[in-house]
């Protein structure tokens, strides 16, 4: 009978490999999943057509009662810039907070429990869709510019310096991010949304109160430290500028929030 019961043991251990040894779910493959609940879902894709069609309303003001030295290609990227500040970190709320929000949280964890993995998916997957929506605003631009030299009859200008080019990218990344940052954080859609509005606001009007909360506000508002990035003027102590505030409004948040969803119970 022992004979018996170590065979069917043996047998048993040999068609189960270690759990060392089991495969995961691939990353490329929760990045795309990612992707997906970000832009398949009602809410997402509302977001992205709201933010298509604020683009495309300031830019068409601008092409249609827009002086002809004020159309051209920087200009008009110019004009995206500004709904894409605000509705770029919702982006990424929207994508930290999906499991808790939407209560898919048991079924994400139960096929993978690692959840750090998730937490860097959903990272990942939020800057590639910023950078598409980055990319759709080039689009856009380039489209406004023909479309002043073909109706309107201005010189084409698309003359951008690519320190311009490449502080526009990485700006916008960075708001994303921030998004990303405060829905970790807060795991509440409406609550992360409000708070990465009225915060960054709340600082930048306090810090213009005096002159030394002013020159406090150089190293710790956000908006103010990403103007030179975005100009392409960036000197050495306003990267640490940029750095210090990102440590601030990104950083602290992003630990709290990894710390949040690696910990908090699924319900």
């Amino acid at each position: 009978m022992t004979a018996v019961l170590d065979r069917e043991t043996a047998h048993l251990t040999h068609e189960r490999p270690a759990l060392g040894e089991v495969k995961g779910i691939p990353f490329t493959r929760l990045v795309r999943v990612e992707l997906r609940k970000m832009t398949d879902t009602r809410a997402g894709r509302w977001m992205l057509i709201v933010m298509a069609a604020i683009s495309l309303l300031v830019v068409s003001i601008n092409l249609i009662w827009g002086s002809n030295a004020d159309q051209t290609f920087g200009t008009f990227l110019g004009l995206t810039s500004f709904p894409l500040m605000i509705l770029l970190p919702i982006v990424g709320i929207m994508a930290a907070t999906a499991e808790w929000s939407q209560r898919t949280g048991l079924v994400t964890f139960t096929l993978e429990p690692r959840r750090g993995r998730v937490l860097a998916a959903k990272n990942v997957a939020g800057v590639l869709l910023g950078l598409g929506v980055i990319a759709a605003a080039f689009v856009a631009a380039a489209l406004a510019q023909l479309l002043a030299v073909w109706f309107n009859g201005v010189d084409a200008d698309w003359s951008m310096p690519w320190k311009v080019v490449l502080g526009f990218v990485v700006a916008m990344t960075v708001f994303v991010i921030q998004g990303l940052a405060f829905g970790f954080a807060l795991l509440i859609t409406p609550l992360a949304i409000v708070a990465s509005i009225l915060l960054p606001t709340i600082w930048s009007i306090v810090a213009g109160i005096s002159e030394r909360l002013n020159s406090i506000g150089a190293w710790l508002d956000l908006n103010r430290t990403v103007e030179p990035l975005m100009s392409g003027t960036m000197t050495g102590e306003q990267w640490a500028h940029l750095g210090t505030s990102s440590l601030v409004w990104i950083g602290i948040p992003m630990l709290i929030g990894a710390w949040r969803v690696l910990t908090r119970e699924v319900k």
